[in-house]
Formats: structure tokens, sequence, C-alpha cells
């Protein structure tokens, strides 16, 4: 095995280390991890471990933050020395999120949880916050290395720091073992087949509230595994890099107050709803918390807010039509009039540019209605809302600084890391808050570092190589965008294409990004959404095909190459209500492609159909 491995790591395709995103037509979502095992076993079985076949395995998943190949080759070597099978070893970046993970499943069943230790818990670990805040209960004993475990009504967790983090013994009544390194992150391995059910639920917390272990620390485990290297990861510039990241992040915000870095977009928010709900049981004890947002919003901030209401009792989620035929502004108002009545405490996601169909609301009318005084049924001045701007289509328009449009309203401004900020190249996202709202910024700061997911060295060091250059090249991939969006309405005016007004982009609002539903037939509803749906993906593998090295079935975005394709419903909207999809193809552009060739394949296209 040891052999083997050596002979994966010097040959494997530098895609398994540097993609963030991977292609969605050599990607089955319900045979993820599994499908890619099944093959690389396969290969491993009849010794095979060149390049062109490593290169050949399907996608693990969608997205490196849940998982990767090599986190995956990780896992199957744990679980092979354990005689495991590899669904049961779930590796982190996190230390923390493992223990929170088996404590949210409890929580839901009410079932009993004891944390055992020999050495030191994370420094991160907040007993008093995971039990006030995150309404978790558990017992923490520190015991002696070799003590016998007795047997506990309810599950039983073993942490312990290892240099050796591959390395785990299995001793009786213990549920979930967990090994912790300071510099790689953590790996959990779930014994019994009693515990099997918690998997499922544990790879979705990493999925939705945190990352994988990285594919640089995966690497770096193996390479110890087959004793190749002692654990040290070159960090030397972290502080540099920090600094200039965050001083990126406020120029191109056009703030002052210190940016949050995390390792993932759903990582900042997670710390940004748990750092508000902290916050709002704090000054406004035993009031019903409401998280208002879009149902057709990214998959993923849709899902974990709905993730994160399941489990605190006081926390509501309230949803905000914003596309289409629903106006934001008008929903909001609507929506706030209706928790000032009740006196809740209300938090409003949204994203501007809206996903998929790109809409910007009428940002004066917008910051009228969230400034607006309300009062409670008693006549009380009711609580003022927080707007949290998903700005990931748009990181370069100012919404927070000084005289900007949402200045004097409290405001949060996040966005991906993995689009534009770092051109695809890390998933890190990051946030910042305006003056007004200066004071919740220690909170998120709190529950990020609870949760341990703070950007990585490398994460820092990417970004402080890619922010300098991402206004200008977001400015290159709009300019791309318009012109492929203007040529598609003269060769196919039947198209409805969902794209920016020159008159938003004269304010600033340039996305790389547009939807477009194709022009269809049938003679009822259900036979002319098959056809639409059929011609999507029939464009979709045109272009791929005919134009391999630039264009990806893929839901990436700010990507530095090439133009990606997808369909929202299948992709990032694929844990929304199935009435809230969008059978629509999105299509973002780099400001580094062959846009002739793009132009000549679409056209090919068009005479198809």
């Amino acid at each position: 095995m040891q052999n083997y491995i050596k002979e994966v790591i010097k040959n494997m395709p530098k895609d398994w280390l540097n993609l963030t995103t991977h292609r969605l037509d050599i990607y089955e979502e319900k045979l993820a991890k599994t499908q890619f095992l099944e093959e690389f076993i396969n290969l491993y079985n009849n010794d095979i471990s060149d390049i062109s076949a490593l290169a050949e395995l399907p996608t693990a998943y969608d997205y490196i933050r849940l998982g990767h190949p090599l986190s995956c080759v990780l896992e199957w070597v744990v679980a092979n020395a354990q005689q495991l099978s590899s669904e049961n070893i779930i590796s982190f970046d996190s230390k923390t999120m493992p223990i929170l993970a088996i404590l949210r499943k409890n929580l839901l069943e009410n079932k009993k949880t004891r944390i055992l230790y020999t050495d030191v818990l994370p420094t991160s670990f907040d007993v008093t916050v995971l039990k006030s805040v995150y309404g978790y209960e558990f017992e923490l004993h520190k015991i002696e290395q070799g003590t016998k475990v007795d047997e506990f009504d309810g599950s039983t967790i073993f942490i312990q720091q290892k240099e050796h983090i591959s390395d785990f013994n299995i001793i009786p009544n213990i549920d979930f073992f967990i090994n912790i390194n300071t510099i790689l992150g953590s790996i959990l391995l779930v014994n019994g087949t009693k515990n099997e059910s918690y998997i499922s639920e544990i790879q979705h917390v990493r999925r939705r509230e945190t990352i994988a272990m990285t594919p640089e620390n995966c690497l770096v485990a193996l390479q110890n595994y087959v004793g190749e290297t002692s654990l040290k990861i070159a960090d030397n510039n972290l502080e540099t890099d920090k600094r200039s990241v965050l001083n990126s992040i406020q120029k191109v915000t056009n703030t002052t107050s210190k940016p949050l870095v995390a390792s993932s977009g759903l990582s900042m928010q997670y710390a940004i709803m748990m750092g508000l709900i902290d916050d709002a049981n704090l000054n406004h004890p035993k009031k019903t918390i409401k998280f208002i947002v879009p149902p057709n919003c990214y998959g993923g901030t849709n899902d974990q807010a709905r993730r994160v209401a399941a489990c605190i009792e006081n926390v509501e989620i309230v949803d905000l039509p914003v596309d289409g035929e629903n106006d934001m502004v008008q929903s909001i108002e609507r929506i706030l009039t209706t928790l000032a009545d009740e006196d809740a405490v209300p938090y409003i996601i949204a994203e501007i540019p809206t996903n998929p169909r790109v809409e910007v609301p009428d940002l004066t009318k917008l910051e009228a209605v969230l400034s607006k005084k309300r009062t409670t049924k008693t006549g009380k001045t009711a609580i003022d809302p927080v707007f949290i701007l998903d700005q990931t289509f748009c990181p370069n328009v100012h919404f927070l600084g000084r005289d900007a449009i949402l200045s004097s309203i409290r405001a949060i401004s996040y966005a991906s890391g993995s689009k534009f900020p770092s051109g695809g190249k890390c998933t890190a996202g990051y946030c910042i808050v305006n003056e007004k709202n200066s004071s919740i910024s220690e909170k998120i700061d709190l529950h990020l570092s609870l949760c341990e997911n703070e950007a990585t060295p490398q994460q820092y060091q990417i970004l402080a190589t890619q922010l300098p250059s991402m206004k200008q090249r977001i400015e290159d991939a709009y300019k791309n965008t318009l012109e492929f969006v203007n040529f598609i309405k003269e060769v196919l005016p039947a198209a409805k294409i969902n794209f920016v007004s020159s008159e938003l982009a004269s304010q600033g609002f340039t996305p790389s990004v547009f939807s477009l539903d194709l022009p269809t037939k049938g003679n009822s509803l259900e036979e002319k959404e098959s056809y639409k749906r059929a011609l999507n993906l029939k464009l979709i593998n045109l272009m791929i095909t005919e134009i391999p090295d630039e264009s990806k079935f893929c839901v990436s975005y700010g990507q530095l190459k090439g133009c990606y394709w997808t369909i929202p419903a299948t992709s990032t909207q694929g844990t929304t209500k199935e009435g809230d999809k969008d059978y629509i193809v999105r299509t973002s552009m780099s400001p580094d492609l062959d846009l002739e060739m793009h132009k000549k394949v679409f056209l090919k296209f068009v005479e198809s159909i």
C-alpha cells in the first residue's frame, strides 16, 4: 500500500492539487467519492499508477471544498488500515467542526454526548458559546492515555492530538475517534455499524458549514504516511500575505473596518449567521430571529440557512421572492412590516445581482425600505434589519463605504473568494461590515475562530497574488460577456437573456455571467419544458466538445481563463425546492478566451435548431 501511494504521489495529475471546481459532465453527485474510489481501487488492485490512468478517474466531488481526489485517497488509506469502509473516514480542514457535526445530529435526536480527550482540546473550542448559542449539550472529560472507557448512554467522542494524523487505535466503547493536527486539520473515524447513520450528516456539515482537509494538507498527510516528509508547511509569509489581503479587500470595497477571511464562502456565511444569532440573543433576548432568504438563491446559502434554523429554537426562515415577476424591494417592505408587528429580529440575506437571473433592484428604493422606521403592534420601535449582501457576482461595487448606498443601514457584505478574488484558484471567502454595524464584526470573528474556518496560509497566499488584479479582470471579463451577449441577441433573437443593462453597467455592475432562456416548442407546457431542457444540454455539450480547452461544463465564475457553462437547477440549486429551480443555461466568461471561436460554435448550435 505504501509503495503504491508513493507512486500515486509521484504521478498524480496537477489538477488534484490546483482545481477548485470540476467538470459536471464527468460527475454524478449520487456517486460522489464512491465512483472515484471504485475506479481508483481497481487501479490499485492492478498496480496501475501512471499519470494517464489517474487523470481518467471520474470527478470525486463537484466542489473541492466538499472533498477531492487527495482527500478520498487519504480517507481510503486510513480506512484500509482499520479494515473499514472509506465512508467511515472523513477529513476536515477544521479541528473543531467534526465535533460540532456530531453534536448537531445529537441535538436533533435529543441524544447525550460525552467528549473524552487525552492532551488538550483545540484552543478555539468554547464550551460556553457552544452550549449557549448553538444549543449543544455534552459532557467533557480529560483522561489519561490507556484509561479504560466505560459504556455510556449516548455517543462517546475521543479526541487525540497526533503528529501522524492517519494513525488510529480503536478501543471499545468509543463511537467517534478524532485525530487532530495543528498543521493539517483533523480526521474523523466513525466506529461501529450503529453509528453509520451519522456519516451522511457529518459529510453534510463538511459540505455546508466548513471544508474538507485541503489538497495541500492531504498531500502532506499522505507523504507522512509513506515516510517521505516531516509535518511542515511553509507559511513564512503568512502575516505579510494576510496584511496584503486585508488591505486589498478594504481598497476594493472602499471600507475601513477590518475584513474577515474564511476557508470558503459558506464558512464565511456560517460565521455571519452564528455571529448575528449570538448578537441577537445578547441584545434582544428571547425574541424570534428571522433570516429572510430568497428561495431560489445559491443552493448552499438556502440549505445552510435552513439547517441553522432547524437547530435553534428561536430562529426561523422567511422566503424572500426576488426574481422574475417579484421585486426585491417590495418583498422586503412586505416582510419587514410583518416582522415589525411580530417584534422579531430581521436578518436579510440577498445576492446583488441575483443568481441566476442577474437582476439588480432599485438601490435608492432598497436603501429607503431598509432604513424605514417601523413600530411593533404595541407602538414600540421595531428592531432595524441587518442586510447581509452576497456580493460574489460584483465584488467591485461600493455598497458599504462612507456615503455609499448601504452606509446608513446595518449591512454586511461577503463574497466567495473562489470566484473573482482568487480567479478560481482557492475556495476562501471574505466579509466586511460597514461603520453602522461595526460592533457585530467581533461576534462574527468569534464564531469564525470557534469553527476554525479562517482561511489557510495557502489561501491567503493565493488571494494576496490575485486580489490586486481583480478589478481589471472584472472589467475585461465584462467586455467579453457583453460582446457575446450582443452576438446571441443578433443570431438567436428568440432567446431570453438575463444580463445587466448598460445603465446598470455605468453604475459599476459589470458581471461576467448571464443566463439564457432558450426558445422552445411543443403542444403542452410539459413538452415545451422537456424540449428546452434537452436543448440546454445540447448547447452545453456542443460548446465543451468543440472547445475542450476553454469551455467547461462547470459551476464556477470569475475564472482566469475560458468559459464555464451550467444549469443552475442541476448544479448550484441542488438542494433548492423543485418549484424554485431554474432550468436555464448560465454562462460565465473570463477575461482570457477565444471569443470568436465561441461565437462560431454558438452559431453552429443556432443553425442546428
